[in-house]
C-alpha cells in the first residue's frame, strides 16, 4: 500500500455479477473546502470507474467508514457500481426496505388493546377503568366517519368491551357488533394522532362530553393523563416519533373542582335524610339499616364512599358514651366486574394516597356512635320537601362528605386537622372548600367596624 495520502488502494480484478465490480480504488480521508464547517472530512473511492464519495463531521467518523470499506474489500466482496456500496450492505438495505413495505402501520385499536393488556396486571380496577374511559374518548377522533357510522355512545361501549383482555378473541355482544366492526376496520394508524386536524379532534374529545358540554375538570385531567401515558409508551416502542401532547398549550375551559355549596345539607336535612332511607327495601333484608350507616359515616365522619364500603366492625371503637373512633384500613371502590380480578363490582385497595398497609384513625361524634350502634337507614324522596327534590342538594352520596368537611371548617377546626381526618392535603381542602366557609365575611366586617370606631370614622 502506498504511503502517499492521495494514492489509491487497489483491489485485484475478478468475476462480479452485472452491476457490480471488484475493481475498487479507495483513497484516504481528505479535508474538503465544500461544506467545510458542517462536514469537512471527505472519503472518495472508485467502483468500476465510477467515483463515489461521502462527507463526515469528524475525521474519526470518516476513518471508521474507510475501515468498513477496506474490510469488505479484504473479504472479496463486490461493490455495486451505482451506489458504491458493498454487496452485503446493498442486500441489507433492500431487506429492510422490503420489511417496512410488508408491515402495515400499527392501527389505533390494536395499539390500545396491546397497551392496556400490558398494564392490566399491575393496575387497580379504577385505573383500568380510567385508562379505558380516556382512550375510549380519544377513539372517537381516531376512527373514520362515513355512511352508516354507529353512534358515539355505541363506539365508546364497543371500545370499552373490546379493550378488556379477557374479551380478546371473543365475539362482541349482538348490540355492539356493528360498532365493534366499525371500530376495528375504520380506525386510523397510531401515527395519525400527530396530524393537526386529527389532534384538534382528540383535544376536543378529551375536554367535552358526548352532549357537547364541557367535561368536569377532574374528568379532563384523568383522560389527558391516560392518553399522555399511552402516547409516551408509543414513543418508547417506536410507534410514534414524538408525543404531540407535549407540544399542546390549549387551556381547558370546563367546570372546576370547587365544591358547589348548593349540594350541602344542613344538620336538620341530614337527620331527615338518614331517617328517610330507613324505609328503603324490606326491613328483614336490612337494606335500609345498611344505608343509614353508610350515609351517616359520610356525613358525620367525612369518609369517602369507597372507605365506608370497606369499613368493618373490627375497625369501629364505639363506646357507650362520648366520642368513638373509626380506623380506616381498606377502600372498596366500585369499578364494575369487567375491571376487577375477582369478578366483583368492588375492588379491594389500600387507602388513597397512602402506603398499602397504613391506616387512618378518624374520631367520630356521639351521634354517629349511636347510629352505628343502632345501625339504622334512609331515602331522599321521603326526606326532602318537593321543592328540593330536583335541586342539587345532597344529589350524590359524596355530597354528605362535602357537608361534613364544610361543617368542621365552619366550626373553626384548623384546615390541617380537617385534612388529616379526611385523608386530603391542606391545599386540596383550601382549594375545594374555600367558597363554602361561612362567617368569615361577618368576622371581617366586625374587625373593620371596630377599626373605624377606634378611628372615629363612623356615620
Amino acid at each position: 500500500m502506498s504511503t502517499d495520502d492521495n494514492a489509491p488502494v487497489l483491489r485485484p480484478h475478478g468475476e462480479a455479477k452485472p452491476g457490480y465490480s471488484l475493481d475498487i480504488r479507495l483513497w484516504k480521508v481528505t479535508v474538503t473546502k465544500v461544506n467545510r464547517k458542517a462536514r469537512p472530512y471527505q472519503l472518495r473511492w472508485v467502483v468500476g470507474g465510477k467515483v463515489s464519495s461521502a462527507t463526515f463531521a469528524t475525521s474519526a467518523l470518516a476513518e471508521n467508514r474507510s475501515s468498513e470499506l477496506r474490510q469488505a474489500m479484504r473479504r472479496g466482496e463486490a461493490f455495486e457500481i451505482a451506489s458504491g456500496q458493498p454487496e452485503s450492505e446493498v442486500r441489507a438495505a433492500a431487506k429492510a426496505a422490503k420489511a417496512s413495505e410488508e408491515v402495515p402501520p400499527l392501527r389505533w385499536f390494536e395499539f390500545c388493546r396491546n397497551y392496556v393488556a400490558g398494564r392490566w396486571r399491575t393496575s387497580a380496577a379504577k385505573t383500568r377503568e380510567g385508562m379505558a374511559d380516556g382512550l375510549a374518548a380519544v377513539t372517537l377522533a381516531m376512527v373514520k366517519r362515513g355512511d352508516g357510522v354507529p353512534s358515539d355512545e355505541q363506539l365508546r361501549l364497543a371500545f370499552r368491551w373490546g379493550i378488556v383482555p379477557a374479551n380478546a378473541g371473543e365475539d362482541p355482544p349482538a348490540d355492539l357488533k356493528a360498532a365493534y366492526d366499525w371500530l376495528t376496520t375504520t380506525d386510523r394508524p397510531v401515527g395519525d394522532v400527530a396530524d393537526a386536524a386529527v389532534f384538534e379532534d382528540v383535544l376536543y374529545r378529551l375536554g367535552y362530553k358526548l352532549d357537547g358540554t364541557p367535561a368536569a375538570g377532574d374528568t379532563y385531567r384523568r383522560r389527558r393523563r391516560a392518553l399522555n401515558t399511552a402516547l409516551e409508551h408509543a414513543v418508547v416502542a417506536g410507534d410514534l416519533s414524538g408525543n404531540p401532547l407535549q407540544r399542546d398549550r390549549h387551556k381547558h375551559v370546563g367546570s372546576n373542582d370547587v365544591v358547589d355549596r348548593r349540594v350541602l345539607v344542613n344538620a336538620l336535612q341530614a337527620r331527615q335524610l338518614l331517617a328517610a332511607v330507613s324505609y328503603v327495601g324490606s326491613w328483614d333484608r336490612c337494606r335500609g339499616r345498611r344505608l343509614v350507616a353508610f350515609y351517616a359515616v359520610l356525613y358525620y365522619a367525612g369518609l369517602r364512599p369507597a372507605e365506608a364500603v370497606g369499613l368493618r366492625r373490627s375497625d369501629c371503637h364505639l363506646p357507650d358514651a362520648g366520642w368513638g373512633t373509626l380506623t380506616l384500613r381498606e377502600t372498596r371502590p366500585v369499578s364494575g366486574k369487567q375491571w376487577t380480578d375477582s369478578g366483583e363490582r368492588h375492588d379491594r385497595r389500600g387507602l388513597k394516597a397512602r402506603e398499602a398497609m397504613s391506616d387512618r384513625p378518624v374520631p367520630i361524634p356521639p351521634v354517629l356512635v349511636a347510629i352505628l350502634q343502632a345501625h339504622l337507614d334512609a331515602l331522599r324522596e321521603y326526606a326532602l320537601p318537593p321543592d328540593h327534590v330536583g335541586s342539587p342538594l345532597a344529589g350524590r352520596p359524596y355530597d354528605l362528605r362535602h357537608a361534613c368537611i364544610t361543617r368542621w371548617l365552619n366550626a373553626g377546626v384548623p384546615i390541617a386537622e380537617v385534612a388529616r381526618r379526611v385523608g386530603n392535603s391542606p391545599e386540596v381542602i383550601h382549594r375545594r372548600y374555600h367558597g363554602c366557609i361561612d362567617g368569615h365575611e361577618e368576622a371581617a366586617n366586625a374587625k373593620i367596624t371596630k377599626a373605624l370606631e377606634e378611628a372615629g370614622d363612623t356615620a
